[in-house]
């Protein structure tokens, strides 16, 4: 989706010379925004250490023009550099005058890096921020942004950063659009915002859409179905001979405000004491595009003896309709705890699948994998365009698969935990394993960075939207 950026002084330039202006003319047309345009940003520093667990970018927009202005169409970027090469980022709105459901961040990459900034945070407002009159302000934005995985911001080498800044002022260190104007600031280096060439960025809410927040009550809430899921209760593989899929082992909870689905399996060292769960869409309408769920694996079960040869997942696939059909897709994040096919201990696939057989078995497919545990929650992202298959894992590329391996026709969404076989743990003693689910999104042919997803996901929170599906039928 990037494209090169042109210098706002090249095209004025360009334009000066169409106009058959000298030089004296060009010195004259200035090369970047000043107060006399449509607004002025302030900015103030909520967090001044050199490091900080978080950056706290304060925001003020001013209406310096002599008409009402659309906060809608003001776009304010903030330049900082990366905490490394492969850094991704999460933003969050903390207070906001306007309403922090108004207020969306997005980030993007510079197209030419400087010792000073190689992303942004490029800050909008929807609708439902309403405009400003002459003179008046948004009030404060007080804003956020943090690495995903936690560890500490350096601040002290970020373009838009003002340690001593902790009080409003105006602020030229950012950058404000109004539409593809430049109205305000001055950008890195070779990085003015604004143009037709200007990097595009996806903002949360464009796109058919599927997110779910998973906020029901229990497996037999009516809003499940309507809302296109399918609990599994018939019988079949993958798993144990003889396993039974229980509806009843899929729960819903809150914590922290936070909606909750979870997946358990249970057994008694049996095919029939054994209760597997799964949860996916009834419509095979997903292809090309992104998907993205927060998953919670786990290492040991909740109760009972460790050691069942347990798969947890999350999936996209449709039927097989022959043996070795082409037409056959899917794509898989699959957590072995305890290892099994062949596996002695943790391991993580993702596989791209073109066809099988299931007998005699026969695989096509291209898979990567990671010995190690990855207990806990994580962000999983999947991205299909056409020419690549891409898994990230916490906003980190896992494995890259190729063209051979794209989808022809539509699948599902699926998330499952079940047991490949009993021989990891052959005691007769009952356990059970909990496999957790926050999220589930699926935006129909773009393809997002893991900081765009989270930015959608944060819109989607921020707004208290729990539920969206505009995805036409295939």
């Amino acid at each position: 989706m990037t494209t090169r950026a042109k210098s706002r002084m090249h095209t004025v330039a360009a334009a000066a010379a169409a106009l058959g202006l000298g030089c004296a003319g060009l010195l004259a047309l200035p090369s970047t925004a000043s107060a006399a345009g449509a607004l002025t940003v302030q900015y103030k520093s909520g967090a001044s250490g050199a490091t900080a667990d978080r950056s706290e970018p304060w925001l003020k927009v001013i209406n310096s023009g002599n008409s009402s202005l659309q906060l809608s169409q003001v776009k304010v970027r903030y330049y900082f550099k990366a905490d490394s090469a492969d850094a991704t980022y999460r933003f969050a709105c903390s207070w906001a005058v306007k309403g922090c459901a108004n207020i969306t961040g997005i980030f993007g990459t510079l197209a030419h890096p400087t010792a000073t900034a190689d992303r942004y945070l490029e800050v909008g407002f929807t609708s439902g921020a309403g405009s400003l009159a002459p003179g008046a302000d948004s009030g404060d934005l007080q804003l956020r942004f943090y690495q995903s995985n936690w560890q500490s911001v350096k601040q002290s080498d970020d373009y838009s950063f003002g340690a001593a800044q902790n009080s409003y002022g105006d602020w030229n260190k950012v950058t404000a659009q109004v539409g593809s104007s430049l109205e305000w600031g001055t950008a890195p280096e070779g990085n003015d915002p604004g143009g037709p060439t200007d990097p595009p960025t996806d903002p949360p809410g464009e796109g058919a859409t599927l997110f779910d927040d998973f906020n029901y009550t229990s497996h037999s809430d009516a809003k499940l179905s309507e809302h296109g899921w399918n609990v599994r209760s018939n019988s079949g593989g993958p798993g144990v001979p003889g396993a039974t899929w229980s509806p009843q082992n899929v729960t819903f909870s809150t914590e922290s405000g936070n909606s909750l689905m979870n997946l358990e399996t249970s057994s008694s060292g049996t095919g029939e004491s054994t209760k597997q769960t799964e949860v996916l869409t009834k419509s095979m309408k997903f292809k090309n595009g992104t998907y993205a769920a927060r998953v919670k694996f786990s290492d040991a079960p909740k109760s009972g003896p460790d050691g069942d040869h347990l798969v947890q997942t999350f999936f996209t696939i449709n039927d097989l309709k022959a043996p070795m059909a082409d037409d056959y897709s899917e794509y898989d994040f699959e957590y072995l705890p305890n290892g099994g096919w062949g596996e002695s201990g943790n391991i993580l696939y993702t596989t791209s699948w073109e066809t099988y057989n299931p007998d005699p078995w026969q695989a096509v497919n291209q898979h990567t994998e990671s010995r190690q545990s990855f207990t806990g929650w994580h962000d999983l992202v999947l991205t299909i365009d056409n020419s690549t298959i891409k898994y990230y894992v916490d906003g980190q590329l896992f494995g890259t698969h190729d063209a051979t391996y794209l989808p022809e026709r539509g699948m599902s969404i699926n998330f499952n935990q079940w047991l490949i076989d009993l021989n990891g743990q052959t005691s007769t003693t009952a356990r059970a394993y909990d496999e957790g689910v926050d999220y589930v999104l699926h935006v129909k042919d773009q393809v997002l960075t893991p900081a765009q997803v989270a930015a959608r996901i944060n819109t989607y929170r921020q707004a208290g939207t729990t539920f969206e599906d505009t995805v036409p039928a295939s």
